[in-house]
């Protein structure tokens, strides 16, 4: 059995066992703590704090986001972020709208000359921007998520999938696909909890019992349109998996697991 015949068996077996009893004791003290924040079982709540006037080089700003000569922090949160995307989408806004959930996304880790500004600005000068997230949108609306996935994937340099998963996440909200699921997030961070899950998994079952198949499959950056709809798989039937156990909350949808998921940990043995 080559790597890939053995990643195969690991995802199958991650979607016949969904998630492990750790997991799901992880996730219920993290519901227990934050049950209040997210009452109406949606993530809207989530909230960024960024530095406004670090960002005073990037056009067009939306007007959801504190203005650029405000001075000190400012907060926005998921629904907002949603609600700016979904203005900026009616008005075929789409680098407006992809600026909204940059920022959202970088926070408080955006500095004048660092990663955030500085790589925004580069990909806001790519000359084919809009038309590469015009086709992104037309993807999700007409095919799905894996499709718009896809769509995006290597066509605008700099944007990489942590970043770009986050302008499908918050489209979606606002024009859910035509079939499957709402796109999610999926950011280093996630992939390295799936990849945790994974080689459990892989241990268990003898599919990948030195955890080298799950490292492969859910490394830290440039997964496949593939491993993107792995992804959306396991994280759609892992919430109908939780919901009403442990406290979870029996409508919540896939984009509560993906924050709760990016937000605890959990210990699991050798």
């Amino acid at each position: 059995m080559n790597r890939q015949d053995r990643a195969d068996a690991v995802d199958r077996e991650m979607a016949a066992r969904q998630l492990p009893d750790p997991v799901v004791r992880a996730l219920g003290q993290w519901w227990e703590v934050n049950a209040s924040a997210y009452a109406d079982g949606t993530p809207g709540a989530h909230t960024v704090r960024y530095t406004p006037s670090r960002w005073a080089q990037i056009t067009p700003w939306p007007k959801t986001l504190a203005p650029t000569s405000a001075g000190g922090d400012a907060a926005v949160s998921r629904a907002e972020v949603a609600s700016a995307v979904a203005d900026a989408l009616q008005r075929e806004a789409f680098t407006e709208a992809l600026v909204a959930t940059y920022v959202w996304g970088k926070g408080k880790r955006g500095t004048p000359g660092g990663s955030g500004p500085a790589a925004l600005h580069k990909i806001l000068a790519f000359d084919r921007l809009d038309a590469a997230l015009a086709a992104a949108v037309t993807a999700l609306r007409e095919h799905g998520a894996p499709q718009a996935y896809a769509a995006l994937k290597g066509q605008v340099p700099g944007l990489g999938p942590a970043f770009f998963t986050k302008f499908l996440y918050f489209t979606g909200t606002a024009l859910p696909p035509a079939h499957g699921g709402r796109p999610l997030i999926l950011d280093r961070v996630l992939a390295r909890r799936l990849r945790q899950i994974a080689a459990a998994v892989g241990r268990e079952s003898g599919h990948d019992v030195d955890g080298s198949v799950a490292t492969w499959v859910w490394s830290d950056g440039n997964w496949s349109p593939h491993r993107y709809r792995v992804y959306l798989s396991f994280m759609h039937a892992a919430a109908d998996q939780l919901a009403g156990h442990e406290g979870w909350p029996s409508d919540a949808a896939a984009d509560l697991l993906e924050c709760a998921l990016f937000t605890t940990g959990w210990e699991t043995s050798d």
